[in-house]
């Protein structure tokens, strides 16, 4: 996909027009629309990343991860190993239950699945803050 039209998605996505976005960023009327011919320069084009909260990689078809702190296949491995633990530790007397029981095992399926869930969302947006804090800007 052309830069030009990876920007048109992002702009619908947000739904605002070139026009808009050219305004907001400070440059001239109809710029983006002549990178299909030209190449931007690298200050215009981070502009543009910035102002879509996306990576000028992504921008230039580098790269499919829209934003450097977007989980990887990796991170998503590391969750579910993670998450498994800590189910494999509220089903244990020793693990993370302050009494004695087996919390998973006395729950109906629908709280079981609802308690899951909110423990991987959990997982997940702590790791997206992460990456976010503790990524050092040259690998951002």
């Amino acid at each position: 996909m052309s830069l030009v039209k990876k920007i048109k998605t992002l702009c619908d996505e947000k739904k605002v027009t070139f026009a808009e976005v050219e305004r907001k960023i400070g440059i001239s009327n109809g710029q983006i629309r002549r990178w299909d011919n030209v190449s931007p320069k690298s200050e215009t084009l981070n502009k543009v990343a910035d102002y879509f909260d996306v990576s000028t990689d992504y921008l230039l078809g580098r790269s499919d991860k829209k934003r450097y702190y977007d989980l990887t296949e990796k991170d998503e491995k590391d969750i579910q190993i993670k998450l498994e633990e800590m189910i494999n530790g509220l089903n244990s007397k020793d693990g993370y239950a302050a009494f004695d029981g087996q919390i998973l095992d006395d729950m109906d399926e629908e709280d079981k699945e609802l308690l899951i869930s909110a423990l991987e969302n959990s997982l997940k947006v702590a790791k997206r803050v992460a990456k976010q804090k503790f990524t050092p800007k040259k690998y951002r």
